[in-house]
């Protein structure tokens, strides 16, 4: 009986890494450490090369999984320095340690708890542990250790816009109606359960990248269901799209019932208590699920409220009352199964960030036009009457 039971655990217990293998990955921790530095040698005056170091390098395309494949033990250690010699008077430097990683990783380190990096262009690289000194007559031709570091990877995704809504809004259904993504789609809760990142294409070839990133729950921001790991990917978005079914959110039987009107103001609470900057974003409102039953009369009961949330304060509960509203450019109510007005949230998605983008730019001529003007009053100095 017992070699039985132990056959059947043998065959029908999945390995840790096969359980693993889909999981999608946005935080890691590493040990890096430079190179130490080379000796020198004091008969000759020599000095020893310097230790190499590590640094991490933003790279599209890579992920952080492409990082622990490479590094399976979560230790990276650039070379060391060469050792001054009679050959070598001048020892070389060790060889650096270049990371690819992926782009939009903010560095930490664990011990001071500072930001080291922020990699959010192709490219762009930081050092993560710097080399030790070579031996010279300044050091009594001893080579130094390198920097020893913990550092944490943390992954925000980048993306033009940022699908926000409670589960089973329809988030998926409608990143597959407006692009040629193929997340998984169905009628439970918690369908989406990593960020994924999906690309709006346009007749003149404008791209527009939109992330479909894990339903909400009541609660996330002191991270509560995806918690963090979904709201901090809000942060890099230029739009938010918030997402709410016309007819409102029950998480299960046991939870309270919110209309439409309540899910907005849960989830602008929710972004407040996380983040009170996501709240300065630009903002697209999409009713989803107007193809059922009862959804005119239903939409009828809010809409006045949609475009001006602080009019319909006094119909929200109070625990949900958010301190700062969000301020919603463009309501649209869609059925994003049938596809109906799916081509509007394209057009609004794209007319809302051209708008911004051209406010932005306005704002930097003129910000530079005034920076200008004062260089060249400073220049004439003051005037004399």
């Amino acid at each position: 009986m017992v070699f039985i039971q132990s056959f059947l655990l043998k065959s029908f217990k999945k390995p840790l890494r096969y359980s693993l293998r889909g999981r999608f990955l946005d935080t890691l921790r590493l040990t890096v450490k430079g190179g130490h530095g080379g000796n020198g040698l004091p008969k000759y005056g020599g000095a020893g090369g310097q230790g190499g170091a590590v640094y991490f390098v933003a790279k599209d395309g890579t992920s952080l999984r492409d990082v622990v494949a490479k590094f399976s033990n979560k230790r990276i250690v650039a070379g060391n320095g060469e050792e001054s010699s009679k050959a070598r008077i001048l020892g070389r430097r060790g060889t650096d340690q270049r990371v690819e990683v992926p782009l939009g990783i903010r560095v930490l380190d664990d011990l001071e708890g500072t930001v080291v990096g922020e990699l959010d262009e192709e490219g762009k690289s930081c050092l993560a542990a710097g080399g030790g000194s070579g031996g010279c007559s300044g050091n009594s031709f001893l080579g130094k250790a390198g920097q020893l570091r913990t550092l944490t990877l943390d992954l925000k995704l980048i993306a033009d816009v940022g699908l926000v809504g409670f589960p089973n809004a329809g988030k998926s259904t409608l990143v597959k109606a407006v692009s040629r993504a193929s997340p998984k789609i169905a009628s439970y809760p918690f369908t989406t359960i990593r960020p994924q990142i999906a690309t709006i294409e346009y007749e003149d070839y404008r791209q527009i990248t939109i992330a479909d990133l894990p339903g909400l729950i009541e609660g996330a921001h002191a991270n509560y269901g995806m918690g963090h790991k979904f709201l901090k990917h809000v942060e890099r978005t230029r739009l938010l799209l918030i997402i709410v079914d016309v007819f409102g959110f029950q998480l299960s039987p046991r939870h309270q019932t919110r209309n439409c009107l309540e899910t907005i103001y849960a989830l602008n609470k929710e972004l407040e208590l996380y983040d009170e900057t996501l709240l300065d974003k630009p903002c697209a409102l999409v009713i989803n699920k107007m193809d059922q039953q009862g959804a005119i009369e239903e939409i009828c009961k809010y809409d006045r409220y949609f475009q001006s949330l602080e009019d319909g304060l006094d119909l929200c509960p109070e625990e949900l009352k958010p301190s700062k509203l969000l301020t919603i450019d463009s309501v649209i109510p869609i059925s994003a199964r049938s596809m109906t007005e799916v081509e509007k949230v394209k057009q609004e998605v794209r007319t809302i960030l051209d708008l911004k983008a051209e406010e932005e730019q306005q704002r930097i001529e003129n910000s530079d036009r005034e920076a200008n003007l004062r260089e060249k009053l400073h220049e004439r100095g003051p005037k004399v009457v």
